[in-house]
C-alpha cells in the first residue's frame, strides 16, 4: 500500500479570505478585534502574514463572523481537493 502524503494547505489563502471577510462586512481591526476577543494586532498579523494564528483564534473569529469554522477554514485546501470520507 502507498502512503500518499496530503498537499500542503494554503496559509496566504487564509490571509486573503479573511482580509475579504472583514472587508465585505465593513469592520475595521478594532471592530473585528471587538467582535472576536482577539487582539488587533493580531488580526493585522494574520492578514500580514506574520502569523497564522492557532485553532482557538480562528474558531473566534469564526464565532465573529457567525460562519461554521469549517468554512473558515475551507480556503487552506485552495488548489487541492479535500479530503474526503475515509474508505
Amino acid at each position: 500500500m502507498t502512503i500518499i502524503p496530503p498537499p500542503e494547505p494554503d496559509p496566504a489563502a487564509l490571509q486573503h479570505s479573511l482580509s475579504r471577510l472583514r472587508a465585505r462586512r465593513g469592520w475595521s481591526y478594532d471592530q473585528l478585534a471587538a467582535r472576536s476577543g482577539l487582539s488587533r494586532r493580531t488580526l493585522i498579523e494574520i492578514e500580514q502574514g506574520r502569523t497564522i494564528g492557532t485553532l482557538a483564534t480562528w474558531h473566534a473569529l469564526a464565532h465573529a463572523f457567525r460562519i461554521p469554522l469549517g468554512e473558515l477554514l475551507d480556503p487552506l485546501c485552495m488548489g487541492h481537493e479535500p479530503p474526503g470520507p475515509a474508505d
